[in-house]
């Protein structure tokens, strides 16, 4: 199984069902040295999942006072793939430790990421 660490629409409900054909159970958990941005998604299918414009994203800051609140999900390698999928080109999948201590799968800010001004 894959440890994955969510703190935005792959959370939701439908979201979930949409793209692993099921829900799944989280724990909670924090990323430290990380903070939370906005950008615009357009992708259709994306939108029609979330029901949301805006998508959370995290945003690297290396300050231990930035911490993102979110879920630890355990999933298939197969499910990591659909998740891969569901998140649109502002995304990157990188290895992270969290507060816990345990070592999961983010999704985060890619080089090209159009990250919405606060």
């Amino acid at each position: 199984m894959e440890a994955l660490f969510s703190y935005g629409t792959l959370q939701q409900s439908q979201v979930q069902l949409d793209n692993f054909g099921r829900l799944l159970d989280g724990e909670a958990d924090y990323l430290v040295g990380y903070r939370l941005g906005q950008v615009r998604i357009t992708d259709p299918e994306v939108l029609k999942s979330s029901g949301k414009a805006l998508h959370p994203i995290l945003i690297y800051t290396a300050n231990p006072d930035d911490q993102v609140a979110g879920s630890v999900f355990f999933i298939t390698q197969q499910e990591l793939a659909r998740a891969d999928s569901y998140e649109v080109a502002d995304y990157v999948r990188q290895e992270a430790k969290l507060k816990s201590g345990k070592t999961c799968w983010i999704y985060t800010a890619s080089d090209s990421a159009n990250i919405l001004k606060e």
